[in-house]
């Protein structure tokens, strides 16, 4: 089955995601889907393809997060990941590390849980394994055996619950590994730093 997802579907979802991630362009007036938030529990539409956090960079950089936003992220990995604008700034810090797979990883696999229509389940699961699964991918996540091995037994019949355990694993990696090294960067002290200096100005 992966030799046939490699050889056979995986040129046909490429294009498939590339014109996805092109996509048409946005008519004057039209309501644009509801990406404001990434939350666990997966309550609202999230991001996926590039274009669309593309577009959440652009919104951020208007928001501005505040003081007290700011320092709750510290407090909680969690927190940060349900605000969009932790998110991010969080994606921006995972750029600088040649790591923002796991966090783009992570969002497909919110999409991905929230579909319920098989033929679409059945694309986008095929997508997910083609861009950040499969060792062919340059853009491939670290995936201990058993869990990479469980997602190869699932690909005859997908499912959008087939990359849970890949995204929690995903998911605690980017919490104990790159979260302690975000919060001591220079992307998010700087905020930090500039928002504590606005505060005492006023």
């Amino acid at each position: 089955m992966t030799v046939e997802l490699r050889s056979v579907s995986g040129v046909e979802m490429r294009k498939r995601q590339q014109a996805h991630i092109e996509g048409p362009p946005q008519a004057s007036g039209q309501p644009r889907p509801n990406t404001c938030c990434l939350c666990w529990c997966g309550c609202c539409k999230c991001l996926w393809t590039e274009d669309r956090r593309m577009d959440s960079i652009e919104a951020t950089e208007e928001q501005n997060p505040s003081l007290e936003e700011l320092v709750s992220w510290a407090r909680s990995f969690e927190m940060m990941m349900r605000s969009s604008e932790g998110r991010e700034l969080f994606s921006e810090f995972l750029r600088s590390e040649y790591s923002e797979e796991n966090l783009l990883f992570w969002l497909a696999c919110e999409d991905l849980k929230k579909e319920t229509n098989p033929t679409a389940v059945e694309e986008k699961a095929r997508i997910i394994y083609e861009d950040y699964v499969s060792i062919l991918s340059p853009k491939e996540v670290s995936l201990d055996s058993r869990v990479r091995e469980g997602i190869n037994q699932t690909l005859a019949e997908p499912s959008n619950l087939m990359y849970e355990e890949a995204q929690l694993q995903i998911y605690t990696l980017m919490h104990r590994d790159s979260f302690p090294r975000f919060l001591n960067s220079s992307v998010y002290r700087d905020l930090l730093d500039g928002r504590r200096r606005s505060c005492l100005d006023t």
